[in-house]
C-alpha cells in the first residue's frame, strides 16, 4: 500500500538528509585541508536510471556532474554491479571536471534490486602528472595531468581491489593524503547507504522508490512554476577569455544565447572558441554545472537541486569547443571556462532580472598550490586552495567583498593560522584589496583581497593561474568595471607579475602576492549618495581623489564631512545627480 502524503514527505526528507549526513561525514574524516577546511567536494544520489534525486554540493561547479557520473557507471557496468561495489572515475569528458576531482560511486540494492547510486566527488590533492598538485597551467594534453581512472572497481563486493589501489597510490606524490581521502570518501558513502536502508526497513522499498519519483516530479513542477516568473525571449552575451591563460596569441571569444519560455530554458554556446591546448577547457558535464548555478540563482537558490528541478534546462555546446572538449584536450584548470559558462548567462540576464543577479565578479578561481618537503619534519606539505575576491554590485546594494568565485560557492577560506602552524609559510598580509579598488557605480562592487605567502622553507613549488586580468569584471547600467586580477612574485626583492606558473621553484624569503579583483559597479557613479562616498572614505576604501574625480563628491578631510556646496557645483558641472543635495 502506498504511503500517505505526509509519510512520503518524511521519506523524501530522509533521502535528502542522508546526503547531508554523508557530506558531514566526509568533511570530518578526510585527510586533506582542501576537503576538511575548504569543502571542495560534493555528494549526492540518483535513482537506478541515473536521475539525480538529491545532492549536497559544497562546490556549485559540481551541480551538474553527479548524474553524469552515475549514468556512466550504469552504462558501463549494468548487471555486473553487486552490493558492496565501489566504482572510481575521474576521466573528465563524459562525467567529470578535471582529474583531481575523483568520483566514487556506490550502487544501493534492496535484495537483488538496484534502487540507486550514491556518489561522492572530491578534490584529491595529488593524482600524479607532470606538476606537483596535478593541475598544471602549462599542460597541453590530458596525459600530462595525472592518472586516469576510467570507471573501474575500487571495491568488489565489499573487498578492496588492491591492484587498482596500488596503482593509484604509486602515481601520487602524496600517497598518505590520497589514501586517507579515498577511504574517507568510501566510508561516508556507507553512512548514506545505511540511512537509505533504514528508510527501506521502516517504510518499505516501494514507498522509498515512490518518494524518489515524487522528488523528481515535485522538482519539475516547482521549476515550471518559477519559470513563469522570468522574462521571456532571447538574451545574448559575449566575452573573452584571456589569451595568456588559454595559451593563444589572441583571447578566446565566447558567447551564449539564452532562450526562456514558460516550459524551458535553453542555453546555446554555439559560436564559442574551439578547444585549446591549454587546461582551461570545460568538459561538457562541467559546462552543465556552470549553467545550473545561474539557473538556480534566477529560479530559487534554496530549491532542492535534483533531476526534476533541472529538467527544463537544455544546454547546447558543440563538441570540440572550449565548452565541450574531446580527448586529449587538457582540463586541469577547467574552472576558467566553467566560470564563463556561468558568467555569460549571468551577463545576458542581469539587466533583465536585477533583483536576482548582480554585476560581474572577479570570476577566476585564482587557484593556488604551495607545496614541497617540509625542512623541519621531512614530510610533504601542500596548500591547495581557491582565493576570494570581490563580487559585483546589485541594482540596490554594494557588492560583497572577499567571497570565493561563483563555482566554489559554499567552500571556505582556510585559516591562515592553520597554514602557519602546519606548513613552512608565513601569511604576511591578508586584507581587502583597497589598493587596486573595485568597480565604481551608484552602487560599487565589493573588494577583492591581498593575500601574501612568504616562503619559510628552503624551497617550495608554486602553481597558480590568473584569469579575468585583460577583461575585467563587467558593470551594469553605467557602472564601471573592476580592476582585474593579478599576482606578483617577489624574488630577491624584485617583483614580477605572472599570469600562470606551474611547479615554479621558489626559495626561502620569496613572496607570492595575490591581488584579486573587485567586482563591477551598477549605475552611474555620479548618482551615488554622497553619504556613502564619505563612508567609504572614512573606512579607507577610496581616496579623496577618487571621491572627487569619479563620484563628484568633495570631502573636507579635516572635518571628515561632505562639502555640500562644492559637491553640488561639481556634480552640476559634470552632469551628475544633484538630487538630495
Amino acid at each position: 500500500m502506498s504511503a500517505d502524503p505526509f509519510t512520503l514527505e518524511v521519506i523524501k526528507n530522509g533521502l535528502v538528509v542522508a546526503n547531508e549526513e554523508m557530506f558531514q561525514a566526509f568533511a570530518r574524516t578526510a585527510k586533506s585541508p582542501v576537503i576538511y577546511e575548504v569543502l571542495d567536494f560534493a555528494v549526492g544520489m540518483t535513482d537506478s536510471e541515473g536521475n539525480l534525486i538529491a545532492q549536497a554540493p559544497g562546490v556549485p561547479a559540481f551541480s551538474g556532474v553527479l548524474d553524469f557520473a552515475a549514468r556512466e557507471v550504469l552504462d558501463k557496468w549494468g548487471d555486473s554491479l553487486h552490493p558492496g561495489d565501489v566504482i572510481v572515475s575521474n576521466v573528465p569528458y563524459e562525467s567529470g571536471t578535471h582529474l583531481n576531482d575523483v568520483t566514487l560511486a556506490l550502487p544501493v540494492f534492496y535484495r537483488d534490486e538496484l534502487i540507486g547510486v550514491i556518489l561522492n566527488k572530491g578534490h584529491w590533492t595529488e593524482v600524479g602528472g607532470m606538476a606537483f598538485g596535478s593541475w598544471n597551467p602549462n599542460a597541453t594534453e590530458i596525459y600530462q595531468e595525472g592518472i586516469q581512472l576510467p570507471c573501474v572497481k575500487l571495491y568488489s563486493e565489499g573487498k578492496p581491489n588492491r591492484d587498482v589501489i596500488d596503482i593509484i597510490l604509486e602515481n601520487s606524490r602524496l600517497p598518505e593524503y590520497t589514501l586517507g581521502d579515498m577511504e574517507a570518501q568510501a566510508a561516508s558513502m556507507k553512512v548514506a547507504e545505511k540511512r537509505i536502508q533504514a528508510l527501506i526497513e521502516k517504510y518499505g522499498v516501494d514507498n522509498v522508490l515512490l518518494a524518489m519519483r515524487k522528488l523528481l516530479e515535485d522538482g519539475r513542477k516547482y521549476a515550471l512554476m518559477k519559470l513563469k516568473e522570468l522574462p521571456k525571449g532571447e538574451f545574448e552575451a559575449e566575452d573573452y577569455i584571456d589569451g595568456s591563460i588559454a595559451g593563444t596569441e589572441e583571447p578566446l571569444y565566447v558567447r551564449a544565447k539564452i532562450t526562456i519560455t514558460d516550459e524551458d530554458v535553453t542555453v546555446d554556446f554555439t559560436g564559442s572558441a574551439e578547444q585549446v591546448m591549454s587546461p582551461i577547457n570545460s568538459p561538457y558535464p562541467a559546462t552543465v554545472s556552470g549553467v545550473r548555478e545561474v539557473y538556480m540563482a534566477i529560479t530559487d537558490p534554496h530549491a532542492y537541486p535534483n533531476g526534476g528541478f533541472f529538467s527544463p534546462l537544455k544546454i547546447i555546446a558543440p563538441k570540440g569547443t572550449v565548452f565541450h572538449p574531446i580527448k586529449p584536450a587538457p582540463t586541469s584548470t577547467d574552472w576558467e571556462a566553467i566560470a564563463f559558462a556561468t558568467d555569460l548567462v549571468w551577463k545576458a540576464l542581469a539587466p533583465h532580472i536585477p533583483e536576482k543577479l548582480t554585476a560581474g565578479h572577479f570570476l577566476s578561481i585564482i587557484a593556488t598550490i604551495v607545496g614541497g618537503i617540509n625542512d623541519r619534519t621531512g614530510e610533504p606539505f601542500a596548500i591547495v586552495e581557491p582565493q576570494p575576491g570581490g563580487w559585483g554590485a546589485g541594482h540596490d546594494m554594494d557588492g560583497t567583498s572577499g567571497l570565493v568565485a561563483c563555482g566554489d560557492g559554499e567552500t571556505y577560506i582556510a585559516s591562515s593560522e592553520v597554514y602557519e602552524r602546519n606548513f613552512p609559510v608565513l601569511v604576511e598580509r591578508y586584507m581587502l584589496n583597497v589598493e587596486d579598488g573595485a568597480g565604481h557605480g551608484k552602487h560599487r562592487g565589493g573588494f577583492g583581497v591581498i593575500r601574501e605567502y612568504r616562503i619559510l622553507n628552503s624551497q617550495a613549488l608554486v602553481t597558480i593561474q590568473v584569469g579575468r586580468h585583460d577583461f575585467p569584471p563587467w558593470g551594469v547600467d553605467g557602472g564601471l568595471p573592476g580592476p582585474g586580477n593579478r599576482v606578483v612574485v617577489y624574488r630577491d626583492g624584485r617583483g614580477e607579475e605572472i599570469r600562470r606558473i606551474s611547479a615554479e621553484l621558489l626559495k626561502r624569503g620569496d613572496l607570492i602576492s595575490i591581488r584579486t579583483s573587485g567586482g563591477g559597479g551598477w549605475g552611474n557613479p555620479l548618482e551615488r549618495a554622497p553619504e556613502l562616498v564619505l563612508e567609504d572614505y572614512r573606512n579607507d576604501l577610496i581616496s579623496l581623489e577618487a571621491a572627487r574625480e569619479i563620484y563628484g563628491v568633495v570631502i573636507d578631510p579635516q572635518r571628515m564631512e561632505v562639502d555640500w556646496e562644492r559637491t553640488r557645483s561639481l556634480r552640476e558641472k559634470v552632469g551628475g545627480s544633484v538630487n538630495g543635495l
